[in-house]
């Protein structure tokens, strides 16, 4: 593809892309709303498929450095600390080994920071909000605020859940509230001292809630959790998060067991936010723009594969845009193929966490105890997830 890139939105999906076309010599911008880099929420799970688009790029050593590889992976009931099934991760290296890359848990700052610290000074333009964009046929215009207009090739909306730049691949469409709710938060290990295992990444299963952790930081000294509660039944008041009364999440874990009361109660109580999917859409381009990440495919956190598909996304655009078809076919020809490769892969995942939802939520009683014995299969579980290489069909096209 002859000329360059505007990728709307600095956030993970954006800056992977941005890089990924750098390292292959095509001219990037990154037009970011935000005065200051911030990515909103706590911390990321990064598995083997995301990290190893990002290990080519030759950032793995540096984010190793600043994160904690889980010791296990761990299921455990909502009322005791018994385990329902643990599997190995960092403990032994088998993860790293078996999928040629880690499990790592990562403060989203120093994620961030990571990813902008490798992109070249004046890709990245801050408070550059993108109000519209407007295919010409040979190009794309990029209406800036402050009537500022910007021009490229093609235009990349990385602009999350609530993308404006869906609205011109996709007008009328947007996420869907799925009538769940999150609270988040960072612990000092310190703060939760019945706490079992505090380095694994950990699933504790109730009715109608859940609380997943794991710890980040080089010396694992901070635990991020994400607590999810059913209802409310409709979110109103906006799309962001909402200010509750105190004590909302501490009242829904009451009974819980004494780690997870710990955890919840020892920092103040987050805002509750909205938790959505997006219905599949129909295309994910129209003429010169195009999506990824959550603009393409928003999905709900239970796999913690929103960051990790966005970065999939990210690799394997960026090597369709520069392999001889799209120099050939036009980008026509490589976003058609983008959406072949990626469309059926990120359907799968997104019905997976919504289906994991309800299970994560179950009362006690047989259907809880069925999905107990099907968590043992959940080792060859994640090889479809974490052991798929994004990249296989298109890392070994030549360069147009």
């Amino acid at each position: 593809m002859d000329g360059s890139v505007a990728i709307v939105g600095a956030g993970i999906g954006g800056l992977s892309l941005a890089l990924s076309l750098h390292a292959r010599g095509v001219p990037v911008t990154v037009h970011e709303q935000a005065t200051e880099l911030r990515e909103v929420g706590a911390a990321v799970a990064l598995s083997a498929n995301g990290l190893r688009p990002l290990a080519e790029l030759g950032l793995l050593d540096e984010l190793d450095a600043v994160a904690t590889e889980p010791s296990e992976l761990i299921h455990r009931g909502w009322r005791t600390h018994d385990r329902i099934t643990g599997f190995a991760v960092g403990v032994d290296g088998s993860y790293r080994a078996r999928f040629g890359a880690p499990y790592l848990g990562i403060h989203r700052a120093e994620f961030q920071r990571v990813l902008a610290g490798a992109c070249p000074d004046g890709m990245i333009r801050l408070g550059s909000r993108v109000e519209s964009v407007v295919d010409l046929g040979d190009r794309v215009e990029l209406r800036l605020a402050g009537d500022e207009i910007a021009h490229a090739a093609v235009a990349v909306g990385a602009d999350g859940v609530h993308s404006r730049l869906r609205q011109s691949v996709a007008p009328g469409s947007g996420p869907v509230y799925t009538g769940t709710s999150g609270f988040r938060g960072l612990v000092p290990v310190a703060d939760v001292p019945s706490l079992p295992d505090p380095t694994a990444i950990q699933f504790w299963m109730g009715p109608d809630a859940h609380l997943l952790h794991y710890a980040i930081d080089p010396d694992a000294g901070r635990i991020n959790f994400l607590a999810v509660l059913e209802g409310p039944d409709e979110w109103s008041g906006g799309a962001g998060p909402q200010a509750v009364p105190d004590g909302t999440l501490a009242a829904a874990f009451g009974g819980w067991a004494p780690a997870v009361r710990e955890m919840v109660t020892a920092v103040p109580q987050s805002d509750r936010w909205p938790l959505y999917t997006l219905p599949p859409l129909n295309r994910w381009s129209d003429g010169r723009v195009v999506l990824i990440g959550d603009a393409a495919h928003t999905m709900l956190p239970h796999h913690g594969q929103g960051a990790n598909q966005s970065l999939e996304d990210a690799a394997v655009l960026a090597d369709l845009l520069v392999a001889p078809e799209a120099r050939t076919g036009g980008h026509a020809a490589a976003f058609a193929r983008y959406e072949r490769l990626r469309r059926a892969r990120t359907r799968k995942v997104q019905r997976s966490s919504l289906v994991t939802s309800d299970l994560l939520h179950l009362p006690d009683g047989d259907e809880a105890a069925a999905r107990d014995a099907r968590l043992a299969g959940l080792d060859p579980w994640l090889a479809w997830i974490h052991g798929v290489d994004a990249r296989e069909s298109t890392r070994a096209l030549p360069v147009g």
